[in-house]
Parts: structure tokens; C-alpha cells; sequence
């Protein structure tokens, strides 16, 4: 409400810069009571003034107007005739509201006494007698109204002045440093800066201008057909080129509509299908680099393919090798078909053949593009990814074999570069990963994606999207640019892998990275539900993701992710039967190994290594070929062992490990770091370390010689023999060199009665 009544304030003060002129045509009316055109200007103004003064509960206003308008309409009508004591009376009341309006502009309170006397002096035949009331001080204008495409002008000016600078700076790079020229260029490129944004903001207005005609909308076309729905809003405060909201109005009604009339199900039938009976219907708007996002999104019956199909077939529209050969996206594409219409009866709605194409050829025609996601029986998303008009970004660019492409520093977390321990990449089947200080992402080869072919990652981008971030592999990164950013071709636009184009001062013309749209055509889903308020939300219990992979022995199983570290190929050498067990040497440790079927005859073994927070253990498998979401539903396996149950996963039973029976059956009792920890001390450490140590740590004890900051030993091993001595809260298990001794100690070749006392030192290990 306020930034309405700070428009209307504006509006009426903009009418206020020409009270003298207006009342010129007053008083020229007043001598020519036939112009009509002069009354009806008159009238215009008293009318708006009123008609504001009661949406915005402007009472003392919304009085004067209407008594005003009742006497010019009375003159309009003929029932009057103006004579010099009305036009006094007006001119009076349109002085008074002119005063008003500068008083709640300024934030004083005008007194109300005298505005009975000057809408008395508006009757027939009354006196004229207008009182006199203070001055209101005016505070100056702050606001002027100007043309949009004076607008245009200044952001075209502002785009070129951005370029010139940009040449401008690597002129001066080029030539070498001038500590005084660099200084200049920097303040130049500061007051650009300010500039650039200030420009921009001219132009943008809150989205919620274009949403809030929506519930009126939504509301009518819903009682038309019967149905119930409840609409929700979120992103009204998102901004957008003010001509771009304009050129959105009509695709965004229509898509509403489609959603009520074709998506969304009766009541009776919606109660049939076990769905509440109001409908929901959520529109969204969201930033997102260089586009705004607008998303529709309702829980009606979604798309049809097959009937869809069916109508495209039946319309002659494509042959039937077509369509048999297509994609399940590709089918539902079809809706945008020019002249195709799912509804059997045309109605006011809908069902004449006219909507999608067109839906998609206006958004096109400005940049854009739409993007649909359909569930079956559950609704469909449709995405508008709008871009901004004409902006000016501050962007990265990044190097990929001899191209050259531009990100949003917006969306950019940070840059790494690969190698050293704290990144590593992997491989699961198809899907590359990144682990980059312990936070695992999805990796995106930029190159491979592009169609230039697949190279080994050199440098790490780190971007966020719409409810993740990925990395996203590049040759190089080259510099930080402020580019003018403009839409591209609509061929180049469709690829959903561009937000636009630019030209920077190199003059080769550069193509702007969109990471979300990225992400889409690499298949990512981050997983961004929707929020209903009205009802309450059941329990959702998030399915367990695993990895499924081709098993030694050919049998296809199943892995859960969350104990999954890494998965990497290792050579077969490195694999020994020792110590009663499998085990894996790697990276200067060795870990137990689980293995379901022969691998001796392969040069190089997948292994899977698994932890559990404490334990690690290795799983050679054959090949590692998706992440798949394992059903709520295992059949449970006849016995215990390896094999926890089976599943259906498309169609396939897939047997799923058991990882208690796995860890509880391999695992090294040693590898558990809060194991009880037992110090050697005294000068015989060394025979202890050779003799004792492997023991100890076989029966599932820390062994350590020294005391690192912070530990301390649940038990003490020493000598019989040895003088020194420890503190006195320590237990102490006391080893003699012969076989026969009458006091307490234990003879150090008796492994029973050393791990007997041990563990009652350690409280029973």
C-alpha cells in the first residue's frame, strides 16, 4: 500500500506542476461553457483523484473529488450552467487537494475546518466563501515520469561507454603501466560502475506488477469451469525490465489458464483420484544469473504423452515413424505444436488450436525459452527462463580448448584448480564426481558437454544452481570482464546451454554460460519441492540412494551411497590373500577386501571403498553403472551373509549388500580409532612393539610407544623389572622375563593371561 500511495502522491503532483495552466482552463471554460474538451479534461482529473482517494482510504480527499466531480458531471449533463461563482468553488477545491497532497507528501497535518464551507459553495445559488488556510510548505519533487525510450537511449550509451572502457583498460596493459593512467582508468571505472547499476535500476520494476492480476484471473477461470483453486505467489519482489514484464503479460495468462482448464481435475474427480478437492496452482519468479525464472506449477493430471501423441497423429502433423521414434521429452515437446489443441470441444478457454506455439514464439522472440517437467497423475512444471533485456554483468571468463565463454560472477562460489589432496575426481559408470575439501558434487565436463570431447579436468568451477551447486570442469580461466550481455539467436537460446551473447573489447564475439540451464541438459536435479500451507504435509521418507553395479561373479547388486568414499580402479597386484584374508594395499595402508567372484585374471580391479566412521573396507566389483534409488520394499535374503535382500529396480531384481554382515564379518578390529589405547613404556619397548603390538592389536587395542597431545592410556605395559613409574590413576600390567614367578606379574610369552589382564584393565574389552 505504500508504494501505492507514494505513486499516487507522484501522479497528483506531476498534475500539481500544471495547477496554473489548468487553471487557465478553468477560467477560459468559464468564458467558452461549450468547450467540452476543456471540461472533459477537468472532470478526467477530479474523476482519477477520486477514484484513487477511496482504494487508498483517503477520506478528506476522497470528499472534496466527489463533491467536484458531482457538479462538473451536473454541468456535463446540461442540468447546470458554469457561471463565475462555480468556477471559483472549483478552482478552490482543486487548490485544496493540491494542498492536501503536498501535506501527506511532507508528513503534516492540515487542519479540515473550512472544507464543509468550500463543498458547501459548490450548491446552487450558494455564496462563495472560501476560507483561508495556512500555507503548506512543498517539499521538492524527487520524481519525474520519462519516456521508456529515452530509457533506451541512456542504457544503449551506458553499454558503449562500458565497452570503451573495457578496450580502454587493455590499451593500457597492452602499452605498459603508467602508475598515473591506472589511477585515472580506476576512478573512471568506479563512476562507470555506479553508473551502470544506476541505469539499470531505471528500468526494473518488482514482478508483482505482472502477478497481481493473477488471483482475480485465477479465481474467475476456476468458478467458469467448476473447479476449485488455491493459487500461491512467491517471488513478487523479484524485479524485471519494466517492458519485459509487459511483453510477459499475455504468455503468463495464458499458461494459467492451460493449468486450470487442463491440468487441474474436477472436484469429484480429484476426490476419486484420493486428491483434496481445491486444486493448487503455484507461480514463482526467481533470479538467476542473467534470467529471470518464472515457473508455473500445478498438481492437476499432467500431460498425456500417449494422447497427445494420438492427436498429433490424428492432425496429420507428423508421420507415425516419427513419433514411434521419439523420446519421451520429444513427445511432450509436441504441445507446442502450432494448431493442436487437446480438448476435444472448443470452449472460451480453450481447445481452438491457438496457445503453446504462440506461447513459445513470444518468449522466444525476446530471448527466452520454456521448459517443461511432467508427472503423470501428479501435474506439471513449466519453467520461463526470460532474460534481462540489455544488462550489464560482471562475468569470468573461462577457456575451453581454443573457445572462449563468459559466467556470471553471480553464480561463481570459487575457483579451484586440480590436484593436490584436497580435490579428487571420480568416476561412477558414466557420471564424473568432485570431492573438493570433503563436500562431494556432481561434475560437469564443460568440453565434453560442447561436443569437443572429453579431456582430464585442469581447472574447477564452482557454480550454484537452482537448489545445488556442481562443478563444472574448464581448460582455463582467463579474466574478470564487465560485458554488455544481449540475447542471442533463438537457435542458440533453445540449446538451453546459453543465456546470451556479448562482445568484448577483444571484438570476437563471446556466448554467456547459463550454469542452471547447464545443469538441465546435463540431467542434474537438485530436488526443489514445492510448500502447500493449506494442508498438512504428510511424511515423506526420502528413499535410500545407492549405487548399482555389475558384481564379480555378473550378478548386479546394489551399494547404499552414504558408506560409498570413493570408487577406483587398482591394480591386481595389489591384491593378496595374507593374514587368514583379502586384503588391499593402497595409498600406504592396507584394508581388509571383499570380493564375489575371481578377479586374479584382470590387470586392473573396480574397488569400492566403504566406511563406516571408523572401519574401512575395500569391495571389488566388475563395473560401476548408475545411482539408483532403492525401493522401500526389500525382499529379505533366506540367510544371513553378504546378500541383505532383493529388489526391483525397472524390472530387475537387484540383489542389495549387507553392510552390518560386511563390516561385522572383514572389518579389522584395529581400524576402530576409539579403540581403549595401550602405552608401552620402560626401555623394553622395542621387544614390546615387535612381540606385543600385533597381539594387542589383533584383539582389538590402540598400541602406542609415545603419548601424542591429548591422550591418554586406559593401561600401562612395562617390566616387572623396570624402576621407573607412571601416574598412579593408570592401570599398569606388569610383564617378568621367566616362566615361574609368585607375585603379580604375567610371563610375557603368556598370550592369554596378557589379554586377560588387559582387558580387565580396560574394563572388559
Amino acid at each position: 500500500m505504500d508504494d501505492l500511495l507514494q505513486e499516487f502522491i507522484a501522479e497528483t503532483r506531476e498534475t500539481r506542476e500544471t495547477l496554473e495552466a489548468l487553471s487557465g482552463e478553468i477560467v477560459a471554460w468559464e468564458s467558452a461553457p461549450d468547450d467540452r474538451d476543456r471540461l472533459d479534461a477537468i472532470f478526467r482529473f477530479v474523476h482519477t483523484v477520486k477514484g484513487s482517494c477511496g482504494f487508498l482510504d483517503l477520506p478528506r480527499l476522497a470528499r472534496l473529488s466527489h463533491a467536484a466531480e458531482d457538479v462538473l458531471a451536473a454541468v456535463r449533463s446540461g442540468e447546470r450552467t458554469p457561471d463565475t461563482r462555480l468556477v471559483n468553488a472549483v478552482l478552490a477545491i482543486v487548490d485544496r487537494i493540491g494542498e492536501i497532497v503536498e501535506a501527506i507528501d511532507a508528513g503534516h497535518a492540515l487542519d479540515d475546518s473550512g472544507e464543509d464551507l468550500l463543498i458547501a459553495a459548490l450548491d446552487t445559488g450558494a455564496e462563495m466563501a472560501v476560507p483561508q488556510s495556512a500555507v503548506t510548505p512543498r517539499s521538492p519533487s524527487r520524481s519525474v515520469r520519462l519516456n521508456v525510450d529515452l530509457l533506451d537511449r541512456m542504457m544503449s550509451g551506458m553499454s558503449d561507454m562500458v565497452l570503451a572502457r573495457n578496450e580502454l583498460a587493455r590499451r593500457v596493459r597492452d602499452g605498459g603501466a603508467n602508475p598515473v593512467v591506472e589511477a585515472a582508468l580506476e576512478r573512471l571505472s568506479l563512476t562507470v560502475a555506479e553508473m551502470r547499476d544506476t541505469v539499470t535500476r531505471t528500468r526494473m520494476q518488482k514482478i508483482d506488477a505482472l502477478f497481481s492480476a493473477l488471483p482475480r484471473m485465477v479465481r474467475d477461470t476456476a468458478t467458469e469451469l467448476g473447479k476449485s483453486v488455491a493459487l500461491h505467489i512467491e517471488g513478487s519482489d523479484v524485479e524485471l525490465d519494466r517492458e519485459m514484464i509487459e511483453m510477459m503479460r499475455d504468455p503468463l495468462v495464458h499458461i494459467v489458464r492451460n493449468s486450470i482448464d487442463h491440468g487441474i481435475e474436477a472436484p469429484a474427480l480429484r476426490r476419486a483420484l484420493g486428491k483434496r478437492e481445491n486444486g493448487w496452482l503455484n507461480v514463482a519468479a526467481r533470479q538467476s544469473g542473467n534470467q529471470i525464472v518464472i515457473e508455473i506449477a500445478d498438481d492437476g493430471q499432467g500431460v498425456d504423452t500417449d494422447r497427445l501423441v494420438a492427436k498429433v497423429a490424428s492432425a496429420g502433423l507428423r508421420s507415425d515413424a516419427q513419433l514411434r521414434a521419439m523420446s519421451e521429452q520429444a513427445k511432450l515437446d509436441l504441445i507446442f505444436e502450432p494448431g493442436l489443441s487437446t480438448k476435444d470441444m472448443a470452449t472460451a478457454i480453450s481447445g481452438r488450436g491457438v496457445g503453446m506455439d504462440v506461447v513459445r514464439a513470444n518468449v522466444e522472440q525476446i530471448g527466452g525459452r520454456i521448459e517443461l517437467r511432467n508427472t503423470p497423475g501428479r501435474g506439471l512444471r513449466i519453467a520461463i527462463h526470460v532474460p534481462l533485456t540489455l544488462s550489464i554483468m560482471s562475468t569470468i571468463g573461462v577457456g575451453v580448448r581454443d573457445q572462449r565463454f563468459a559466467i556470471s560472477r553471480q553464480v561463481i562460489e570459487e575457483i579451484v584448480r586440480v590436484g593436490g589432496d584436497m580435490i579428487r575426481i571420480d568416476r561412477i559408470g558414466d557420471t564424473l564426481s568432485a570431492t573438493v575439501r570433503d563436500r562431494r558434487m556432481p561434475l560437469i565436463d564443460l568440453g565434453d558437454l560442447l561436443g569437443f570431447g572429453p579431456r582430464p579436468p585442469l581447472m574447477l568451477v564452482i557454480v550454484s544452481a537452482s537448489g545445488g551447486s556442481y562443478a563444472l570442469a574448464v581448460d582455463s580461466v582467463l579474466d574478470h570482464e564487465e560485458l554488455v550481455i544481449k540475447p542471442a539467436a533463438p537457435a542458440i537460446m533453445a540449446t538451453g546451454v546459453y543465456a546470451g551473447q556479448t562482445l568484448p573489447d577483444s571484438g570476437l564475439p563471446m556466448l554467456m554460460l547459463d550454469c542452471a540451464g547447464i545443469a538441465h541438459v546435463a540431467g542434474l536435479v537438485f530436488g526443489r519441492e514445492a510448500m502447500v500451507e493449506e494442508v498438512e504435509a504428510e511424511a515423506v521418507v526420502p528413499g535410500v540412494q545407492a549405487l548399482l553395479f555389475d558384481d564379480l561373479d555378473g550378478v548386479r547388486r546394489a551399494l547404499p551411497l552414504s558408506v560409498i568414499d570413493r570408487v577406483e580402479p587398482v591394480p591386481a597386484a595389489a591384491i593378496r590373500f595374507s593374514a587368514g584374508r583379502l586384503r588391499l594395499s593402497v595409498e600406504g595402508a592396507i584394508i581388509p577386501l571383499v570380493a564375489l567372484g575371481e578377479w586374479a585374471a584382470r590387470p586392473t580391479v573396480s574397488v569400492v571403498r566403504l566406511r563406516d566412521g571408523s572401519a574401512e573396507i575395500g569391495y571389488a566389483i566388475g563395473e560401476a553403472l548408475d545411482i539408483v534409488e532403492l525401493p522401500e520394499t526389500v525382499v529379505p535374503a533366506h540367510n544371513a551373509g553378504p546378500i541383505a535382500g532383493v529388489v526391483a529396480i525397472d524390472g530387475d531384481q537387484i540383489e542389495v549388500i549387507d553392510l552390518h554382515w560386511l563390516f561385522a564379518s572383514h572389518a579389522d578390529a584395529g581400524t576402530v580409532s576409539d579403540a581403549p589405547l595401550c602405552l608401552f613404556d620402560g626401555p623394553e619397548t622395542a621387544w614390546m612393539t615387535t612381540f606385543l603390538k600385533p597381539v594387542l592389536e589383533g584383539a582389538g587395542y590402540r598400541v602406542a610407544t609415545a603419548l601424542r597431545p591429548g591422550e591418554t592410556p586406559r593401561v600401562v605395559v612395562r617390566m616387572s623389572d623396570d624402576p621407573t613409574g607412571s601416574a598412579a590413576t593408570v592401570p599398569v600390567v606388569r610383564l617378568r622375563r621367566d616362566a615361574d614367578g609368585d607375585d603379580d606379574s604375567i610371563f610375557r610369552y603368556d598370550r592369554p593371561a596378557l589379554l586377560a589382564a588387559v582387558a580387565r584393565s580396560t574394563g572388559g574389552r
